[in-house]
C-alpha cells in the first residue's frame, strides 16, 4: 500500500535523524569520529553552518590535545630578564605587544614570575617611584606538564582566572608557553589584534636598505615594491614564500637569501611568520614610500 503523505519521506528522515542524535547521546560514543559524522551531517542538513561546524570540530581536537600540541616553543618565548632596567625593558614591549612576560633569571629554565605589563604602568608615570626592580611586580608563574590535556586547563584558565601557564618536560626544564589565547585559537581559529592590523599588508623602510615588511604582504604588492618576480601560484602571501624556502617553522632571527634579498624572521608564533626583516641591495630598493 502506498502513502500518500508528502511529507512520509521527510518525516522519516527527520525521525532518522533524531534516532541518530538519541543514540549518539543516549550511549558512550565508540569513538569521536561518531560525533564529526553527525556534526558534518548537521552542516549537510543546514541545522548549523561552516563557521559552526568549525568550532565544534575545533572543541573535538581540543579535547584529545596536550599542551605539548599547542604551546609556544621555549625558542619562540618573549621573555624578560629579573635585572632589566626600565630602559632595557620598554624596547622588549614594544616589539612584541604582549600583555604578559615570564621573568627569567640567567636562562628560560630559571621562571621566576610573571610581569603583567599594566602593573609597570604606576611606576613608570609616577616620578615619586622613580626606584623599582622587577621583583616587586612579579606574579606567581604557573608551571604544567606537556602532558597536561588541554581541555582540562581551559577549564583551570576560566575558574582560577590565570591566562598564561609555563610547560615543562619531564625533567623540569622549560619546554615553552601556553596562553589561553591559544587555546581558544583552536576553536575560534586565529584571533588577529589590533596589532596584526596594523601590520598586516605593510612595508616600513628601517634603514637604507633595511625594512620591516609583513608576513601578510600579497607577493604581487611585494614584487612591485622590491622589483622581484615570486610566483604568485606558489603563495599568496611573501611570508608563504619565505616558509617554503625555509621548508620548516623557522624561529626568530633565522634568515635565508632569495633572488638577492636576505630574509630575516622578526616576529613568528608557532603556527606562522608575522614579520619579516628584509635586507636589499642598493639597486632594487623600493622608493621612500610617504
Amino acid at each position: 500500500m502506498s502513502d500518500d503523505n508528502p511529507h512520509s519521506s521527510r518525516g522519516s528522515a527527520g525521525k532518522s535523524w533524531l534516532d541518530r542524535i538519541a543514540s549518539i547521546f543516549s550511549a558512550e560514543p565508540q569513538d569521536i569520529s561518531d560525533l564529526q559524522d553527525i556534526i558534518a551531517e548537521a552542516e549537510v542538513r543546514n541545522l548549523i553552518d561552516n563557521d559552526t561546524k568549525g568550532m565544534l570540530d575545533g572543541v573535538l581536537d581540543v579535547s584529545s590535545m596536550r599542551a605539548r600540541d599547542i604551546m609556544i616553543p621555549r625558542s619562540q618565548m618573549a621573555t624578560v630578564d629579573i635585572d632589566h632596567t626600565i630602559e632595557q625593558l620598554l624596547p622588549i614591549l614594544m616589539e612584541n605587544n604582549h600583555s604578559r612576560y615570564p621573568i627569567v633569571n640567567e636562562d628560560k629554565d630559571h621562571i621566576e614570575g610573571i610581569l603583567l605589563v599594566k602593573d609597570i604602568l604606576q611606576y613608570t608615570l609616577d616620578p615619586t617611584k622613580a626606584e623599582w626592580n622587577l621583583r616587586d611586580l612579579l606574579r606567581p608563574a604557573v608551571i604544567i606538564p606537556e602532558s597536561k590535556r588541554v581541555d582540562a586547563l581551559l577549564k583551570e584558565f576560566r575558574q582560577k582566572r590565570y591566562h598564561m601557564a609555563i610547560v615543562v618536560d619531564e625533567y623540569g626544564g622549560v619546554s615553552g608557553l601556553v596562553t589561553i589565547e591559544d587555546i581558544l585559537e583552536q576553536i575560534v581559529g586565529e584571533i588577529e589584534d589590533e596589532h596584526d592590523l596594523e601590520e598586516e599588508h605593510d612595508i616600513k623602510r628601517m634603514a637604507s636598505h633595511v625594512f620591516k615588511v609583513s608576513a601578510l604582504t600579497p607577493v604581487d604588492e611585494f614584487n612591485e615594491s622590491f622589483q622581484t618576480s615570486f610566483d604568485e601560484e606558489d603563495a599568496d602571501t611573501i611570508g608563504g614564500i619565505v616558509l617554503h624556502a625555509f621548508g620548516h617553522m623557522p624561529e626568530k632571527g633565522e634568515s635565508i637569501q632569495l633572488r638577492g634579498l636576505t630574509f630575516k624572521v622578526s616576529k613568528s608564533n608557532s603556527r606562522r611568520l608575522v614579520q619579516l626583516q628584509v635586507t636589499c641591495a642598493k639597486d632594487n630598493s623600493p622608493a621612500e614610500e610617504e
